[in-house]
């Protein structure tokens, strides 16, 4: 990866989970045009799906970027930006791509897993500054 600052590399991983939420979200709209649902899904189980692709990401991103806009502040260097973002957002698009299918699949169980550990290590490094700090005041 290009040399980055934290701040930069913060910006990379959730400039790219926005751009995989508006993703999602124009799937959704396009759904509703092609189905000619106006609100909610109207009881079409492709626009269930794809609504809850959406909702899916659209619970767990802001998570994630707001923990790395935290780790930024608390200054942490770029590489655990880069793997909190990097996982984070492996673990998306692996999770929307695996439910596409409708049923389990190993992408959507992946994409789970890499998500949580993308959030418990974020957890951990914003844990570990809270108490042990970094010598900032």
């Amino acid at each position: 990866m290009i040399d980055m600052t934290a701040a930069q590399a913060a910006a990379l991983w959730s400039g790219l989970l926005i751009l995989l939420l508006v993703v999602l979200s124009v799937r959704v709209v396009m759904g509703r045009q092609k189905h000619r649902v106006a609100l909610g899904d109207g009881g079409n189980d492709d626009m269930v799906l794809r609504g809850r692709i959406f909702g899916n990401a659209a619970e767990y991103i802001p998570v994630g970027i707001g923990a790395l806009a935290v780790l930024t502040l608390l200054g942490l260097p770029a590489y655990c930006l880069h793997a909190v973002g990097g996982v984070l957002f492996l673990g998306r698009l692996l999770h929307a791509s695996g439910l596409t299918a409708g049923k389990p699949t190993p992408g959507r169980l992946f994409g789970m897993v890499l998500t949580y550990l993308a959030l418990l290590a974020a957890a951990a490094m914003l844990l570990v500054h809270a108490f042990v700090g970094g010598g900032h005041s």
